[in-house]
């Protein structure tokens, strides 16, 4: 039996470690589960009670609006214009999605198809290489890592490109490398895609975690932004709310309006419920961002610095709820899926190989914070006795 669009996806990568981590656990084995980014940090009681409370009416039991009801998209204007200075018009440049990745996924089928051509970054995130794959579309991609010019290698790959690529997709801070940008590069980006007539995608899934000193920039913060392109942002992260399964579109009105009339043949929205909840959150929820934002530093700073106690040291990320690390040197011949097996068997530690994010990802392996900062030390203290050991 032959299928479609599936046959075009590689095999899981991480279902190796995935299935270790498992026959591990059955044995009896505490493993510490720093490889799926699954947010453990509770989503705020306030916006908890909402969603209870809404649920009892029966009202809220009806099929929605695909597009987001209208005081949620409201609510994320609001939030765009408190954070990033940024006006949109909530009932034409915001649509909401059940997810960053549905609404990413969905965007791509309404603007590419067999012929044409995306950029994107690798190692990326596996939804940004597929979503135009399934779509139909070619994926050039362009190598991005902490010490390059990714800019430069964007123009190259346009250039040598043809047909000429019709969407750019980027995302900063960026998963998994954690790599951050600054407003200018945004003002870069969009200067080229005027010029050159390209659509833009900002993943901005990571809005919210930004550390030190640095707070992630918006694409649209760039005059001139929403003429070319949009941004998805998400409740995951910052509001600590992934599997209520709450994002946004926003920006230029008509790709927002295109994905509008696709969702519109494929979906009634997320449950009322839970937008109604997720108006709380926007609204009321800026310092408790704030609090999630600090969690995620404590536990950066608690496996950074015990790694590098350890031996093994790399930069610290200023962004995302990840760390993006070079396999040390003594194991570089191991490769990212072997040095992720050796720390799941030696250390009792999960995490993700690099290689999972693409070839450019060889040699590396993510560590997501998910956990308290208790269990990064003892992860920590697992890691060095396995290095040592070895």
């Amino acid at each position: 039996m032959q299928f479609r669009r599936i046959e075009n996806l590689p095999p899981y990568v991480f279902a190796t470690v995935n299935e270790l981590k498992l026959q591990a656990r059955r044995a009896g084995e505490d493993i510490i589960d720093l490889g799926f980014g699954n947010p453990d940090i509770p989503t705020r009681p306030e916006v908890v009670e909402k969603l209870v409370e809404a649920a009892r009416n029966p009202r809220n039991h009806r099929y929605s609006a695909s597009r987001g009801i209208p005081n949620l998209r409201k609510a994320v204007a609001d939030r765009y214009q408190r954070r990033f200075g940024v006006d949109l018009d909530p009932n034409t440049e915001v649509i909401t999605t059940i997810g960053a990745k549905e609404g990413l996924s969905h965007l791509m089928w309404a603007l590419v198809q067999p012929g044409d051509v995306a950029l994107v970054p690798e190692p990326s995130y596996p939804i940004h290489i597929y979503a135009p794959v399934l779509a139909g579309a070619e994926v050039n991609r362009v190598p991005l890592s902490l010490d390059d010019d990714f800019f430069e290698r964007l123009q190259t790959s346009f250039q040598e490109t043809w047909p000429r690529p019709r969407v750019i997709l980027t995302s900063f801070p960026h998963n998994p490398t954690t790599a951050c940008v600054d407003l200018s590069f945004f003002q870069r980006l969009v200067d080229f895609a005027r010029e050159h007539e390209i659509m833009l995608i900002h993943d901005f899934a990571y809005a919210d975690l930004g550390f030190d000193g640095y707070k992630p920039p918006s694409l649209l913060e760039v005059p001139g932004a929403k003429e070319v392109g949009v941004e998805l942002y998400t409740l995951t992260k910052g509001h600590s709310m992934a599997g209520w399964r709450v994002g946004f579109v926003v920006g230029n009105r008509e790709m927002v309006a295109a994905l509008a009339k696709l969702k519109s043949y494929l979906d009634y929205g997320t449950f009322q419920p839970i937008q109604i909840a997720s108006i709380i959150a926007l609204n009321e929820g800026d310092a408790y961002v704030g609090e999630v934002n600090a969690i995620y530093r404590r536990r950066r700073d608690t496996l950074v610095d015990g790694l590098a106690r350890a031996g093994w040291k790399f930069e610290k990320p200023r962004g995302t709820m990840f760390a993006w690390a070079p396999i040390p040197a003594a194991y570089a011949e191991m490769g990212s899926l072997d040095f992720t097996i050796m720390l799941l068997k030696e250390a009792k530690v999960a995490v993700s190989p690099g290689m999972g994010f693409g070839p450019h990802g060889e040699g590396f392996v993510r560590f997501a914070l998910v956990e308290n900062e208790h269990r990064i030390g003892q992860a920590v203290r697992g890691i060095r006795t396995a290095l040592e050991k070895l």
